[in-house]
């Protein structure tokens, strides 16, 4: 079996134990007897397409096919992630609604010194869906140079030459970033979106030349 193989499979049993642990979770059991009685709506802060949106979908079906009631997906993409997580945080606590967290929020308090939740005291964590890590993409087009070293080269020569894209300001994609510039003594301009998805459709098309990114949406174009 190829490498792909074994990680889609790897992949697809870990958001079906997460399935089942949302499922089996004593917590959320304790809201309302036989729960679930109706669809569950899963707020996911980041619009379709980018790499927590990627991992929701899939859990959503895992969870339909285990309690026989629908997970529906509700993307409320901006500020980082912190949209989302303020909606979240408002919803009545019945079990009813469920909060897709990422990377992201732990460091949104450091950025957004008024946000209007806390992540420690308004959430109650259920189950880890996936650990991913950060790659480094470019638009072959824009960025031509043939390895890392010539490249690197390359963003020395002319800072400012080049942009990378986010999935806002605060995330995880926007700290990759500016710890890259910071380690390689180089220069690039940061263009913030509502999202991964968002952005990788741009970094595609050639709006921007780089991104910093979750494996989950960009394995996919790689």
């Amino acid at each position: 079996m190829n490498q792909d193989k074994i990680e889609g499979l790897s992949r697809r049993s870990v958001l079906r134990y997460a399935a089942a642990g949302l499922a089996a979770s004593p917590l959320l059991g304790q809201a309302q007897s036989g729960w679930p009685t109706k669809p569950v709506t899963l707020i996911v802060p980041f619009p379709a397409g980018g790499g927590t949106d990627a991992f929701a979908r899939p859990l959503s079906a895992s969870f339909s096919k285990l309690t026989g009631k629908q997970l529906i997906i509700d993307n409320r993409g901006g500020a980082g992630g912190t949209l989302g997580a303020s909606i979240a945080a408002k919803a009545q606590p019945d079990g009813y609604t469920l909060f897709m967290g990422a990377v992201h929020h732990t460091i949104a308090p450091s950025m957004y010194p008024k946000l209007d939740y806390d992540i420690e005291k308004d959430f109650m964590p259920l189950a880890l869906v996936a650990t991913v890590p950060q790659v480094l993409v470019v638009n072959p087009k824009k960025v031509t140079e043939g390895d890392f070293k010539s490249f690197l080269d390359m963003l020395r020569r002319n800072p400012g030459k080049l942009n990378y894209g986010s999935a806002g300001s605060g995330t995880s994609h926007h700290l990759a970033g500016e710890l890259f510039k910071q380690q390689t003594k180089t220069f690039i301009t940061h263009i913030p979106y509502r999202g991964a998805g968002p952005a990788l459709q741009d970094l595609i098309a050639g709006n921007v030349d780089m991104m910093f990114d979750g494996l989950g949406s960009s394995a996919s174009p790689i």
